[in-house]
């Protein structure tokens, strides 16, 4: 089992994102990715999901287009309490050498501190939390 502290750096390489600094927030059930210009379209009979992603906080000159199936479309409970039908989609997170399929709702977090908030659901059984640290898996430089 991994221990990671309450920020860590992570992939989505399925998606193209290899790295993205995410929240570790185990008050939140599910997991949120930050997503603009969502696009639902279908590919033999399956509906998909294409949408943009700015990995990086603070800078939105980088884009990563993404498209996936769609898995689930359900109602979250925001942070503000309010309920919100959001898109779902299921995608591989890669997290201290470690791979696993995890869920993800969909939503514009440009005004949220992180792009990307991992809640309790998926790092249940796979990590555990030291909220004292943070980084402890990895340090990812960037070269901007």
């Amino acid at each position: 089992m991994l221990t990671i502290g309450w920020k860590e750096w992570c992939s989505l390489k399925k998606l193209g994102i290899e790295k993205i600094k995410a929240k570790i927030d185990t008050g939140a059930k599910t997991s949120s990715l930050h997503a603009f210009n969502m696009r639902e379209y279908t590919e033999r009979g399956t509906p998909y999901l294409a949408f943009d992603v700015h990995p990086l906080q603070k800078d939105e000159k980088t884009v990563v287009h993404c498209a996936c199936p769609l898995s689930d479309r359900r109602y979250v409970r925001t942070s503000c309490g309010h309920r919100e039908l959001r898109n779902v989609i299921r995608t591989p997170l890669t997290l201290g050498g470690k791979t696993w399929e995890i869920e993800l709702t969909l939503n514009n977090r440009d005004k949220m501190g992180f792009r990307m908030l991992l809640g309790r659901e998926a790092l249940s059984g796979k990590a555990v939390v030291n909220c004292r640290e943070a980084f402890l898996l990895q340090t990812i430089t960037f070269l901007l």
